[in-house]
């Protein structure tokens, strides 16, 4: 797995955990089901699955947090 992905583990992890949230809570927020949460947590943590960015932007929204995206020098 490549670092980024895990840093975007991390975040969606700790967003989730901040938000003292279960995988069912997520999920029913993001108007899915709770084995959709679990299968993206764990194709994050495979490293098999990249979500979009749509996703991404729902499941932080579900935690209460904001997507911002920031670049920087290579």
């Amino acid at each position: 797995m490549e670092k980024e992905e895990f840093a975007l583990l991390d975040l969606l992890l700790e967003a989730r955990r901040e938000a003292g949230l279960t995988q069912a809570q997520v999920a029913e927020r993001m108007g899915t089901q709770a084995p959709a949460v679990a299968r993206l947590e764990r194709a994050l943590a495979s490293g098999k699955h990249s979500p979009s960015v749509t996703t991404i932007r729902r499941y932080l929204a579900a935690c209460g947090k904001q997507l911002v995206v920031d670049t920087c020098p290579a």
